[in-house]
């Protein structure tokens, strides 16, 4: 909004956040000729081209595939060329942390004299992989975890949207699960949608609980409290007819031991706390 822009800026945090998405709306904001208070228009050709690719002047490279320094040569040789459409080039750079030491090392060339017309966002998930050199050209933003409500309530209005019925305790499960990570929220809303029953008169699914737990493969709470119970009473015999059972039933044993683990802080808060329900 005050026109005062950065030459490089450092989204870092766990995946599925909006380092990508946000890193396309300033590429946005910075050329969209519309703006409103630093916001772009979102209905221009320039903000339309970002979105669907057709805009040169905007690359987004995947650091995991293209780590090597030639790529980078590539890249400082075409951002030394003014933009063709767009008043920057914006270079978006995705898992940053995978580009090798000679990559890094040319991508520092060019970020201590950038061009006027350039601007790099460099994307990761594990910044303490990057160097300190790189570092201490970037403006940085640390990308927080969302909210399992906020998650929740997204999957909600995008079931509402897509004509999907969804319970609300199986879109709390959705947003528990994806750990703070709306990507992954709406990859498992996927997968349940698919798995759910198709309603024959209506023609939309209904998706509940149980078909979240049999997509996500986790046990069923029942079994959790059987198996906690067992361990109390030392009851080896139960213990393994439980696990028996879920081995039967395809469960993932991996989430399993995660959900019990849960399970048992859940216990614990119940137990220490007069109103769990913030915590559980």
């Amino acid at each position: 909004a005050s026109g005062h822009i950065g030459h490089a800026y450092l989204f870092t945090g766990s995946r599925g956040t909006g380092k990508t998405s946000c890193s396309k709306i300033i590429a946005k904001a910075v050329n969209c000729p519309n703006q409103h208070d630093g916001n772009p228009c979102g209905v221009c050709n320039i903000c339309r081209g970002i979105d669907d690719g057709s805009i040169l002047d905007v690359t987004e490279i995947d650091a995991a595939s293209n780590n090597g320094v030639d790529s980078i040569r590539q890249l400082r040789e075409e951002a030394n060329f003014t933009p063709a459409v767009t008043r920057y080039r914006v270079y978006i750079i995705d898992e940053t942390h995978m580009l090798s030491v000679g990559a890094f090392n040319a991508l520092l060339k060019i970020m201590e004299e950038p061009p006027e017309h350039v601007i790099f966002i460099l994307a990761t998930t594990e910044v303490h992989k990057i160097p300190a050199t790189i570092l201490s050209r970037c403006q940085r933003f640390d990308f927080r975890r969302i909210s399992p409500s906020v998650i929740a309530k997204q999957v909600l209005f995008v079931c509402e949207q897509e004509g999907i019925q969804i319970d609300e305790d199986a879109a709390q499960l959705i947003a528990r699960l994806s750990e703070g990570g709306m990507r992954d929220a709406l990859s498992l809303l996927d997968v349940c949608r698919s798995s759910a029953r198709t309603n024959a008169e209506e023609h939309t699914e209904h998706i509940t609980v149980q078909h979240v737990r049999s997509s996500a493969g986790l046990a069923v709470s029942d079994s959790l409290f059987r198996i906690a119970d067992a361990v109390l009473q030392q009851d080896v015999p139960t213990i393994l007819q439980e696990v028996e059972q879920m081995f039967l039933n395809s469960i993932d044993f991996e989430k399993m031991c995660v959900q019990l683990i849960s399970h048992y802080r859940g216990l614990m808060m119940a137990k220490s706390l007069k109103d769990p329900s913030d915590f559980v």
